[in-house]
């Protein structure tokens, strides 16, 4: 027998991946070879309620190449990627932290 479990969509786009896409969000045009995520401007998110133009933000200032959005109480794995940039949050859908990796 096989269940079904469903899920609004509120809880699904928290778990997905957001990748840059060419031109967005790097609106100048120049496409990145290399993604090298940088912790040095993320503390500025903290606290913003998530959402699509604030991921585009959390991209752009990191230099990574994916962000993934982490809900409050979510396991994510110990791999190290240096091109990916995890955005903690916290029961409110706010930003509690945000680092690569």
């Amino acid at each position: 027998m096989t269940r079904f479990i469903l899920v609004g969509p509120a809880i699904l786009s928290l778990a997905a991946c957001a990748t840059a896409v060419p031109g967005s969000p790097y609106p100048d045009g120049n496409s990145r070879d290399t993604y090298v995520c940088s912790n040095t401007m993320l503390d500025q998110f903290v606290g913003r309620a998530a959402d699509t133009q604030l991921a585009n933000e959390i991209i752009r200032a990191s230099g990574s190449k994916t962000l993934q959005w982490v809900a409050k109480g979510s396991m994510v794995t110990m791999d190290f990627r240096a091109d990916r940039v995890r955005v903690h949050l916290d029961a409110a859908n706010k930003v509690e932290r945000v680092r690569c990796g």
